[in-house]
């Protein structure tokens, strides 16, 4: 149910954006987030030549981000619940704009990881806080689910082609692009200043605090059968962003950032127009297709890595995007419609924990075999875990499929 927006601001004066530029400026916010997070992939190669770290550093400073995320995510994911939106997105922002000033101005390894991990918490505070505000904007029921699902994958495009494009078309590589990013989130502090409240709160801000997974009774049983998808959906994502420009390059012997950034941008180009071609279809039937499409899209992958065809590669990485996207929509629609509206940001937070817990310990993980075990034999058993849990929740669904008369509220 839409909560209405409340027109309180700062000294009670009247917001001057409405509610559908509040609904715009979110949906954008939230694309910058994860845009953002994608914007040192493609950096991965010169960082590593210039301060002289390894596969792991590279997946280490991808990991970290989603450790300082997660860590945020269980003490401050409910608070917009109590304090209001804006408050948290004012803050989150602000990070986020620290972060990126940091990054601009790194030197080394240690100064990239602080300035990762000040992203990360400020990401993390802000997530489940824009998803929520989002469905309290939403005009038309299921709509603010939908750009829930599309404005990251669109983010993490658009981050990685253009820092890039950038990167390598514009000076000062390591600067510049946040430089960029900087413009624009100062922009949109400005723009959620002058934004109206979406959420009443509610007492109990401090206990919020405590680290803790909230979910309703009512979506227990959705969030253990979407889990394996959404633990496939998040890992695959992040070898992308981590490991995919060293593949691209072992694979396909290209040596520009861009190759990877492109690989990055067709998983997750992919990914957002499953959601938008997917948007009017039932949760389960998404996720049949995201579980499906992963599957096959990652054994063509795969295929491709093996006989170095560039074609098998891309094309694999398309199918696997429809998955990408697919199952991330999928686990959004058939959970958050369970919770209500004072639910929202706590349950939201439990499925990015699952998220980036799925995105970051095993990255961490294949940085670690990469130095043990070779580029080539790591991709191969990362392939083959995403395969696996995309097909543990393909059965699951089928099962309860045939349940779905006895329990229909649960299955669409």
């Amino acid at each position: 149910m839409t909560t209405t927006v409340l027109q309180k601001t700062v000294g009670a004066t009247r917001p001057r954006l409405g509610r559908g530029a509040t609904f715009t400026l979110i949906a954008v916010i939230i694309a910058t987030f994860l845009g953002a997070s994608a914007t040192p992939t493609p950096l991965y190669e010169h960082y590593q030549q210039l301060w002289g770290f390894s596969s792991l550093g590279s997946t280490l400073v991808f990991g970290i981000y989603a450790l300082a995320l997660l860590a945020t995510l269980l003490t401050a994911g409910s608070l917009s619940d109590h304090i209001g939106r804006r408050p948290v997105l004012l803050g989150a922002l602000v990070l986020e704009a620290f972060s990126l000033v940091l990054f601009a101005s790194a030197d080394g390894l240690t100064m990239l990881l602080i300035a990762r991990v000040i992203q990360g918490i400020a990401t993390g505070a802000a997530i489940s806080t824009l998803g929520s505000a989002l469905i309290d904007l939403e005009r038309t029921p299921g709509r603010g689910s939908v750009i829930n699902s599309v404005a990251p994958t669109v983010g993490l495009a658009v981050g990685a082609v253009g820092s890039s494009l950038i990167t390598e078309h514009l000076p000062r590589p390591t600067s510049t692009v946040y430089l960029v990013l900087l413009v624009i989130v100062i922009l949109e502090i400005l723009g959620v200043w002058a934004a109206p409240e979406t959420s009443g709160g509610r007492p109990g801000a401090w206990k919020s605090m405590r680290p803790a997974l909230s979910v309703p009774r009512e979506a227990r049983t959705m969030i253990a059968l979407t889990a394996p998808c959404l633990i496939a959906v998040w890992a695959l994502g992040g070898f992308y962003l981590s490991l995919g420009p060293a593949l691209a390059r072992n694979a396909l012997d290209v040596h520009s950032s861009l190759i990877g950034a492109v690989m990055v941008a067709t998983l997750t180009g992919f990914g957002a127009a499953a959601v938008l071609t997917f948007r009017n279809l039932g949760g389960r039937t998404v996720m049949l297709i995201g579980t499906t499409t992963l599957i096959l899209g990652v054994g063509i992958t795969l295929l491709g890595a093996e006989i170095s065809s560039t074609v098998a590669i891309f094309a694999g990485t398309a199918i696997a995007g429809i998955g990408f996207g697919a199952g991330f929509q999928g686990t959004i629609l058939t959970v958050m419609p369970l919770a209500d509206n004072h639910q929202r940001a706590g349950l939201l937070s439990t499925v990015y924990v699952i998220a980036y817990l799925a995105n970051s310990l095993p990255a961490l993980l294949a940085g670690y075999l990469v130095g043990k075990i070779g580029l080539v034999d790591t991709t191969r058993s990362y392939g083959a875990l995403v395969m696996a849990l995309a097909a543990v929740a393909l059965i699951g669904l089928l099962v309860t499929g045939e349940r779905k008369k006895s329990v229909p509220s649960v299955i669409e």
